[in-house]
């Protein structure tokens, strides 16, 4: 049975916080709310006479696309991202891909999937769609029995930790020793503050190729353009392959037009610049802010969001922040080890971020 949607359960916090005299400031969903970037926009538009099938596979341009920004903004080299083993595909953005991934795999039936203490609440979905168990764990288990997938996520959603190059070694290492593909959802990858954040598909931590490792990517954030729906797997050619022949059996394509756009996205750093500075201006405003009213800020030194906490049960500062006219997401969402944080996402517009900040200080 599928847990409840959790976000279903901030109905009481979000009429709290409406009746605040200023309105709500939303903090609770990373929902991206600046302009998606022309060079996006405009290839977008120029495909957008489309009316044949895609291909689950992806275009050729695309695939090029997607390897060339993993080596360039990554240092990741994928094999032969052209051939008949594709070792890159576009997916329909990455929270479809997660939910779907131990399903696609094949891993139906029994088994274990490993995901961190506190974590996006899909991986345990995806689990649960395929019928498996879930285990929740920091480190590479010793007991490794029965556990068929395990996922990482760094930097991480809710809390931005970064895993160090040692920390990802160690799960290449624990995967391929029991036959454990791993695969790290980077979705924020190139929202590192405080550190850079290091693919699992680099030369240093991967070696000398990717067997047994995949890795997710999303234009969402990094291109404001979560209504796209644009995602990326790379890493094993075995495993991308088993991805990508189970996607040509559902159906499961990205829009040739989407296809397009990615390809400009990819190509462009300038617009990935600007929005990293929009998101890293809002941090600067909102971090002391929070620290100013009493709260401590955990790990955030990647991401979009503040892992903030006042030691105490995350609903009781679910409920100091709605009085405020604020909303969070409650650490609980993210499994138990979040229950006294709460996470405040940065992508609302600057005008709301002023007005957090604002009330934060009264």
């Amino acid at each position: 049975m599928l847990p409840d949607f959790p976000w279903d359960s901030l109905a009481g916090a979000r009429a709290k916080a409406a009746r605040h005299p200023g309105g709500v400031v939303d903090l609770s969903i990373g929902t991206p709310v600046d302009d998606t970037p022309e060079v996006l926009v405009h290839a977008l538009a120029a495909a957008g006479n489309a009316p044949g099938y895609p291909t689950a596979l992806g275009t050729a341009d695309l695939r090029t696309a997607a390897a060339g920004w993993l080596q360039r903004r990554l240092g990741v080299r994928l094999a032969d991202p052209l051939g008949t083993a594709p070792s890159v595909i576009p997916t329909i953005g990455s929270k479809e891909l997660v939910a779907l991934l131990p399903t696609m795999l094949g891993l139906r039936g029994g088994g274990t999937v490993v995901v961190p203490e506190v974590a996006y609440p899909t991986y345990e979905v995806g689990a649960v769609l395929a019928g498996l168990g879930v285990r929740r764990t920091d480190t590479p288990p010793a007991d490794a029995t029965g556990v068929v997938l395990a996922w990482l996520n760094s930097p991480g959603n809710p809390h931005g930790r970064v895993l160090s190059d040692d920390q990802l070694r160690a799960w290449v290492a624990w995967g391929r020793a029991h036959g454990v593909p791993v695969v790290a959802d980077e979705c924020y990858v190139t929202l590192g503050w405080d550190v850079t954040p290091r693919s699992i598909l680099h030369p240093a931590i991967a070696g000398e190729d990717h067997a047994g490792l995949l890795a997710v990517h999303s234009l969402s954030k990094q291109s404001t353009a979560a209504g796209y729906r644009a995602g990326l797997l790379s890493g094993d050619p075995e495993l991308v392959r088993q991805v990508w022949e189970v996607r040509r059996h559902l159906g499961l394509l990205v829009p040739g037009p989407v296809q397009a756009a990615m390809v400009a996205g990819l190509a462009d750093d300038a617009h990935v610049e600007a929005q990293r500075e929009r998101y890293g201006a809002r941090r600067a405003a909102l971090a002391p802010a929070v620290r100013a009213a009493g709260a401590r800020i955990d790990h955030s030194e990647a991401g979009l969001y503040l892992w903030v906490t006042r030691d105490e049960d995350c609903w009781t500062t679910i409920d100091w922040l709605a009085g405020l006219g604020i909303v969070a997401a409650p650490g609980s969402f993210y499994g138990p080890a979040g229950t006294r944080h709460v996470r405040l996402a940065l992508t609302a517009a600057d005008e709301r971020v002023a007005t957090a900040v604002e009330r934060l200080g009264a």
